[in-house]
């Protein structure tokens, strides 16, 4: 049995755009805490900074866009080293939004995006993403990512 999340559970956010009372529960991904934001005015209900990429992934990156397919892999990968902290996130948007908050300028190639993709994969019974004979699982927009 295939255990699915509805995407309308699991929605991105900039930490700079005001909070809104349709964002659920608004946990903040990033690894460092944002620029000139107080906590006090974030509205942040949790920081999973843990979840984040690692900063050594993090700075490779450093938000160029041709190596965005490569940091989708490689984060892709971190996740599931990570997998807990998903499934702690996953079972948090069965019961209610949840808002995946973060600092990047780039709405479209933040690490936000891979981690909602992680969160809306499809789940077999033992916990595994659901994948083709090819051992490819499929994302959001027909983006895939191989997993040897």
């Amino acid at each position: 049995m295939i255990q699915e999340l509805p995407a309308r559970r699991v929605q991105l956010k900039r930490v700079y755009e005001p909070a809104a009372p349709e964002d659920g529960m608004r946990v903040l991904v990033d690894r460092l805490w944002p620029r000139g934001l107080r906590k006090a005015d974030a509205a942040i209900d949790r920081w999973m900074k843990d979840i984040a990429p690692s900063t050594e992934l993090r700075q490779w990156f450093g938000h160029d866009l041709e190596r965005w397919p490569e940091f989708r892999r490689r984060y892709t990968t971190e996740l599931q080293q990570q997998a807990a902290a998903v499934d702690e996130l996953r079972e948090l948007a069965r019961g209610g939004r949840v808002t995946l908050v973060f600092a990047a300028h780039d709405e479209a190639h933040n690490d936000a995006v891979v981690l909602r993709d992680a969160l809306l994969q499809p789940k077999n019974n033992n916990g595994s993403a659901q994948a083709d004979a090819r051992g490819t699982t499929h994302v959001r927009q027909n983006v895939s990512v191989h997993h040897p």
